[in-house]
């Protein structure tokens, strides 16, 4: 490990951060969607770059039509890798929108916040999803609800696929395998009782972090709906599974 990689990597992320949150409060209000989509991608390749991440795409991604994109759950780099690709508005737990700055540019890059525990939750995040879909836009999500190890990978949680069934929106699944060199590794797994900080000193303090982003088949809408929710759900864990 390297203290003196460690803080460039760090002061370049903070500047590369500032030009985020400068984005979004003085460019953002004047993008149509497509351009804002844009800044996205492009914000998210740089953030990666910074921070000595190399991602390899793999498979076809869904790009012109809304879907609702499944994946594993890593890192909180898994929401930069795929705004990478296509610019998609994840859901995620409530507790990201308080993470110093990062919070703020998750929330301004359109993520949608549920707030687990309360009754009307679920149902607020749907509504939320269906304007995201009837604007033709990308919804992510997170189906084991936390981090694993990105080794394996855990049960899905079926209740939000029911709003893309609902709409007639397709599912398309996701796997990220995580690379330490050639050898696939846990070490950057945002997991257990790690801090922000402590996660991000042991990425940025080594190098040789690759991560391959494959996109799996697509299901379609209506296979989806005739089968059910969470058929649905257990058939998109078990191509991740198989795939990771």
């Amino acid at each position: 490990m390297s203290v003196w990689r460690f803080v460039w990597r760090l002061s370049a992320l903070f500047l590369w951060v500032g030009l985020g949150l400068l984005l979004l409060a003085l460019v953002f209000p004047f993008l149509q969607q497509a351009g804002r989509n844009q800044q996205v991608r492009w914000w998210s390749r740089g953030l990666l770059h910074w921070c000595g991440v190399r991602v390899d795409y793999i498979g076809q991604v869904v790009t012109a039509t809304p879907v609702l994109f499944v994946s594993n759950h890593v890192s909180w780099l898994d929401i930069f890798i795929l705004n990478a690709q296509r610019a998609t508005a994840f859901v995620a737990k409530s507790e990201i929108r308080r993470w110093p700055v990062l919070g703020w540019l998750v929330a301004g890059a359109g993520t949608v916040f549920i707030e687990r525990g309360q009754r009307q939750a679920i149902k607020h995040v749907s509504e939320q999803m269906q304007a995201l879909f009837r604007q033709n836009q990308a919804v992510g999500l997170f189906p084991e609800g936390t981090t694993s190890d990105g080794l394996a990978v855990g049960s899905f949680h079926a209740s939000l696929f029911e709003t893309a069934l609902s709409t007639g929106v397709d599912i398309q699944p996701l796997v990220l395998r995580f690379y330490d060199g050639e050898q696939r590794s846990p070490r950057v797994a945002f997991v257990g009782e790690q801090s922000l900080l402590q996660n991000m000193w042991l990425l940025l303090s080594r190098p040789g972090v690759r991560v391959e982003c494959e996109f799996l088949a697509v299901l379609p809408h209506a296979q989806n709906r005739q089968q059910g929710r969470v058929e649905t759900a257990l058939q998109a864990q078990t191509a991740i599974q198989k795939a990771l």
